[in-house]
């Protein structure tokens, strides 16, 4: 599973040079992940980027083995006084091989999830790499609640990207663009006004 460095690496440089263009007011914009700034979520990506297996169980014991405060304490950590501090940041970490103690695939989860988080409050896109989302899906619906993940939610209804060819899950169906389906998985309901089918109503529900 080595081969998913070249595609979190690409999303990675893809991020920076979106951000690259983005005033520092526009930084203050609330993410897509509740009381997190845009600011915020990029500081995340950097503590991601570097942080290794034995330091995250280090800052796990920390934060006393709660997800949410080890979370905010790498923000905290990561973030700079600028945004263009912060940026450097990620820019340095662009290259980063290092991984907590988990499967390799949910880097790609980190990259392009939070990507969105960040790119739709700042009304950009991105046109992401199919395997890349494929790969993000798969290793979301494999993943607990509990974890992060859209394992309950993959065992409601079955999503269909309508461009690509990606089936994943069990139940009604829901359809719609890959990036969208992936972000419900996420749990990030603003990409429910991106679906539609059968199943819609029930996944709405799940993510409630």
């Amino acid at each position: 599973m080595s081969d998913v460095w070249p595609l979190v690496h690409a999303e990675r440089d893809a991020l920076v040079a979106d951000l690259e263009q983005v005033p520092d007011a526009a930084w203050e914009t609330p993410s897509l992940c509740d009381g997190w700034t845009v600011h915020d979520v990029v500081a995340h990506l950097v503590d991601s980027a570097l942080t290794t297996r034995r330091g995250f169980v280090a800052a796990f014991v920390r934060a006393r083995f709660d997800f949410h405060r080890i979370n905010e304490n790498g923000v905290r950590h990561r973030r700079g006084t600028t945004p263009r501090e912060t940026l450097e940041r990620l820019r340095s970490a662009a290259r980063s091989t290092a991984t907590p103690p988990a499967p390799l695939d949910s880097r790609l989860v980190e990259e392009v999830v939070h990507g969105e988080d960040v790119r739709r409050p700042l009304g950009l896109s991105r046109a992401y790499p199919v395997e890349s989302v494929r790969r993000a899906m798969h290793s979301l619906a494999s993943t607990p609640a509990a974890l992060g993940g859209g394992k309950d939610t993959a065992g409601r209804v079955t999503l269909r990207a309508t461009d690509a060819d990606l089936t994943i899950g069990e139940g009604p169906e829901v359809t719609g663009p890959a990036v969208s389906l992936l972000l419900a998985l996420a749990g990030r309901r603003v990409a429910l006004a991106d679906l539609d089918g059968p199943g819609l109503q029930r996944l709405r529900e799940q993510l409630d």
